[in-house]
């Protein structure tokens, strides 16, 4: 080992800086003599990271295992005193203290030394001399050489330490300038270009191992990704910084800025795993392939298969499952639903299906505000109902037969011009709604399998419960909570647990079949913004989808429930059965908000029990309401017919004033019913009101 490593062997603990500024130890492997260096390695998130390291850094935060710094004897230095001499030394310092100075005596620089007067004293007689043997004896040979040696030695010693030292002041010279090519080529309008600097350092670190086609497609009944999109025009205008990197084929890492309580920035990386993550520079052909093409096969073994694409307004979510945008025009080819759908068409054509003489159908409806819109007949409303059987039914939801992909993509142009949108500051033309597109197998009339492709609404849609517009909190709200309840019905999908809360939303409330039987697989797409600026949703994203996967399937608690499926759809029925005397609405609102209350406060829960209190007084109202015009019509064809009968001129009044009465006591007791029943629905709408002032969420809670 060189003199200039000091006191660091292999194996010796150090501290170290990281390029963000941390400070940990990690130990020594390596010792590089060529540069002047070490290489430490040590162990971060159950991975084990390494790095190299110049001797000036380590020295710097680790000086008690720097060199010591020796000085060598100068030729007029005089050799160290030997016992002997030292001994006379002190003999010779005692008598110049006791004998008395002489004036003619000239000092050992040769200056005159000023003479004082002193007190007589009675003269001592002088000690005798020491006998021979305390007589200091000249240096042996040998003890001349040893001291040549020391002095030699340690005259390497000092030659090592400046030539560290030059080294070091190189190194120096090296940064400062580098310090100062990097000042130069900066570009000063760039924001936060600190940050960037130390993105681009650690990304430096990283060894790169994205997916591919080569990779397996593994089989998962629920599978989570993540996509990552690339920065837009916005973004670039704007100089944002990318902050989002995917060094795997299964690893997001979140590169969030901090900053100390002095000031100091520094990045906080945060990492998730997911089954799959795309950079961006994936096309929508590869997220297909390991997302929802292997859910296709399902349907034709008469499963239920929902693949659906989550994030925040304008990370992607409508371009990965409707297709590539070339301005406002979107080549709907090229998405998530079109490609499933030519795959679907493969599929027939295979001997062993094409024997069962299926026939396919698509529907493309929106959930909006809780209520549920057919796209595909001109945006009629829908109701959501549960038949004897407690089958989910969406009445009045038009299902067209498709023979080819490009019927497909017919509906699905005609669908996305419809659905409700509007302008937010992510995006011009923001989804507002969920949008379900489904692809539906069908065997002489009978479902034999069903894909439930869907584009959810943007998820920070939902943290906005406390605007002064009430459409836009009931809307957010809705979001909130319908995102919350798929979340736990994916969870109780993985978990077989014997009660989903899916009659909390609309959106698992349709969705509802997918979620229970034995050949049900589902699939999460969540997509992501990479810029600084969307650093607080996109970790709110990740989180939601790391939630989603966080319990998956345990094939051991499948095997040992023995078909647990079956059994939870008997006690789905009994609490059916035992739910028709409540509101099955607020009970599943109850358990969703329960199993959610890290990020459900209670004030949040009283203000989504509102809403729903609202959504449904106001559907009865609107039900009431239609009925009522229904039977005025009548009412108006049976006065007509009074009124002719007064015509005549032997028309029995009796009778006229019978019937008349009869006809005013319908109206008064069905438009009382009706008043009472818009009362309190303007109550329900103040109850709203006065829980949205008293909210006050609760911060997701970081994983």
């Amino acid at each position: 080992m060189a003199s200039g490593f000091g006191k660091i062997v292999v194996g010796t603990y150090v501290e170290i800086k990281r390029s963000d500024g941390r400070i940990h130890q990690a130990m020594v492997t390596s010792l590089n003599e060529d540069n002047e260096s070490v290489t430490v390695e040590w162990i971060e998130n159950g991975d084990t990271k390494g790095k190299e390291i110049d001797l000036e850094s380590i020295f710097a935060l680790n000086p008690d295992v720097a060199p010591e710094e020796e000085i060598a004897p100068s030729p007029e230095t005089p050799p160290p005193p030997t016992p002997t001499s030292v001994k006379v030394n002190k003999i010779a310092k005692n008598r110049r203290t006791i004998a008395p100075p002489k004036n003619d005596t000239p000092s050992r620089d040769n200056r005159a030394v000023p003479t004082r007067a002193r007190p007589l004293q009675p003269q001592q007689p002088e000690p005798a001399p020491p006998p021979p043997s305390q007589q200091p004896s000249q240096p042996t040979q040998a003890q001349t050489q040893q001291q040549l040696q020391n002095a030699r030695r340690k005259s390497n010693c000092v030659k090592e330490v400046e030539k560290l030292q030059e080294k070091r002041e190189r190194r120096r010279l090296q940064q400062q300038e580098l310090r100062e090519k990097r000042a130069q080529e900066v570009d000063t309008t760039i924001p936060n270009y600190e940050i960037m600097y130390m993105i681009r350092d650690f990304r430096a670190s990283l060894d790169y191992r994205p997916l591919t086609t080569a990779d397996l497609i593994e089989e998962h009944r629920i599978c989570v990704c993540v996509r990552k999109r690339p920065l837009n025009k916005k973004e670039l205008a704007m100089k944002d910084l990318d902050v989002i990197t995917i060094p795997s084929k299964d690893v997001v890492m979140v590169h969030e800025p901090k900053q100390k309580v002095d000031l100091t920035r520094y990045l906080e990386n945060q990492t998730f795993r997911f089954d799959y993550a795309f950079d961006d520079s994936t096309t929508n052909e590869m997220v297909y392939r390991f997302t929802a093409r292997p859910l296709v096969e399902t349907i034709f073994e008469r499963g239920m298969a929902t693949c659906f694409a989550y994030g925040q307004t304008g990370s992607g979510k409508t371009h990965t499952m409707g297709g590539d945008f070339s301005g406002k025009n979107q080549d709907c080819s090229k998405g998530i639903y079109a490609l499933a759908a030519r795959d679907v068409f493969l599929m027939l054509k295979k001997p062993n299906y094409k024997k069962l003489d299926l026939q396919v159908y698509a529907t493309f409806f929106e959930i909006y505000s809780g209520k549920v819109f057919d796209l595909l007949n001109r945006k009629a409303k829908l109701r959501v109902l549960e038949d004897g059987k407690q089958q989910v039914q969406v009445v009045g939801l038009q299902e067209k037969e498709v023979k080819c992909t490009e019927d497909v993509l017919k509906l699905i142009e005609v669908g996305n011009s419809c659905r409700t949108s509007g302008q937010t500051s992510a995006n011009a033309h923001s989804s507002r709604s969920h949008a379900v597109f489904q692809i539906i197998l069908r065997r002489k009339g009978k479902m034999h399998g069903k894909f439930s492709l869907i584009d959810l609404a943007g998820n920070e849609r939902g943290a906005d419960t406390s605007s002064a517009d009430r459409q836009t909190r009931l809307e957010g709200a809705e979001i909130n909570k319908s995102l919350l309840a798929l979340k736990e019905c994916i969870r109780a999908l993985g978990r077989n647990k014997p009660h989903t809360p899916f009659r909390a939303s609309k959106l698992t409330q349709v969705l509802r079949d997918s979620f229970i039987g034995e050949n049900s697989r589902t699939c999460m797409i969540a997509t992501i913004s990479p810029g600084m600026t969307s650093c607080e949703n996109t970790l709110n994203t990740l989180r939601y989808a790391n939630r989603v996967k966080e319990l998956t399937v345990d094939p051991n608690q499948v095997m040992e429930g023995g078909r647990p499926n079956i059994h939870a759809v008997n006690q789905l029925d009994l609490l059916d059965e035992e739910w028709l005397s409540i509101s099955p609405q607020r009970d599943d609102l109850k358990l969703l908000c329960e199993q959610n209350e890290e990020e459900v406060s209670p004030q949040l829960f009283t203000f989504h029990e509102a809403v729903s209190q609202l959504v449904e007084m106001e559907e009865q109202v609107l039900e009431d309401h239609r009925a009522v015009f229904q039977e005025s019509i009548r009412w108006l064809e049976d006065e007509k017919v009074l009124l002719e009968m007064t015509e005549e001129v032997d028309y029995d009044v009796e009778s006229y004033a019978t019937q008349l009465e009869q006809i005013l006591d319908q109206k008064i007791d069905i438009l009382t019913e009706l008043r009472d029943k818009v009362k309190s629905f303007r109550s329900a709408l103040q109850e709203e009101e006065q829980a949205s002032k008293q909210i006050n969420p609760k911060r997701p809670r970081a994983l």
